[in-house]
């Protein structure tokens, strides 16, 4: 496994790109339900989506990537699911 020896670490790490969702707090509305977070928020544009993509080869990077990455596929599964997600 990957990071069996530092689990702990790995799992911090993944949490803490979670706090890519702090930019939500730039929208005006600040929440609207029918609003896809792909290509509105300043860090959840496609854009941004290379440049997390362009982490995961940079090994003291590749966790971060990983862990944008993840939230960036379920954030966009989100959208498709609501009907929301404009390519």
């Amino acid at each position: 496994m990957a990071y069996a020896e530092r689990w702990l670490y790995a799992w911090l790490v993944m949490m803490a790109t979670m706090l890519v969702d702090l930019d939500h707090l730039l929208a005006d509305p600040l929440y609207d339900p029918n609003r896809c977070s792909i290509g509105f928020h300043p860090l959840h544009t496609w854009q941004a989506v290379v440049l997390y993509m362009l982490m995961l080869p940079i090994p003291k990077m590749r966790l971060i990537g990983i862990g944008l990455m993840i939230h960036m596929f379920l954030d966009t599964v989100d959208c498709a699911w609501m009907g929301t997600l404009k390519i």
